[in-house]
């Protein structure tokens, strides 16, 4: 089942409630169109600077293969796997696109599709539950949350009150 990532744009003054309306799902996977056209892929999704490196790094391997010489097949060979990777890193393109321009992930959504995405999403915000198991989600913008900064949330263990998981029975206990 497709993974999709919601973003959310952070706007000054503007709440998210508000610019619900402008929430983007980016399904996670190969992109087939991205693979097989991809400077036009990138300048319909408007990914400009995604789209400025993939026409230097084409330049570049095109003046690198007529000075190294090489045969037509092996410059087919390097555009196909060129392609591949586009196809490949797509959805990661428009997520770094998306937070460059300062927009915030949300959520991460499993749907059949975009619909049942939003859906899903929508229905999980509106309930006011926002994580898996009604945990509220985490900003992946932030800094990963560390002990040694006070006032930053850490991710607490679960309690060994009751059933014993793993090898020792007390956090710290004798080995």
């Amino acid at each position: 089942m497709p993974v999709y990532t919601v973003h959310a744009p952070v706007d000054a003054g503007v709440e998210v409630q508000r610019a619900a309306d402008r929430f983007v799902f980016v399904r996670d996977g190969f992109h087939f169109w991205a693979f097989l056209l991809g400077p036009l892929w990138l300048a319909w999704h408007r990914l400009w600077l995604a789209l400025i490196g993939y026409i230097l790094m084409i330049a570049a391997l095109e003046v690198a293969a007529s000075q190294l010489r090489t045969g037509a097949g092996t410059r087919f060979a390097v555009t196909l796997l060129i392609a591949l990777l586009m196809g490949l890193e797509a959805a990661s393109l428009r997520r770094w696109t998306l937070s460059r321009r300062r927009w915030r992930q949300l959520d991460i959504v499993v749907a059949d599709d975009e619909d049942a995405a939003e859906r899903r999403f929508f229905d999980r915000w509106t309930s006011g539950s926002r994580g898996l198991g009604g945990q509220p989600a985490v900003d992946p913008g932030a800094p990963p949350p560390t002990r040694d900064v006070p006032g930053q949330p850490f991710a607490r263990s679960p309690s060994t009150h009751g059933d014993i998981v793993g090898l020792f029975p007390q956090p710290g206990g004798s080995r």
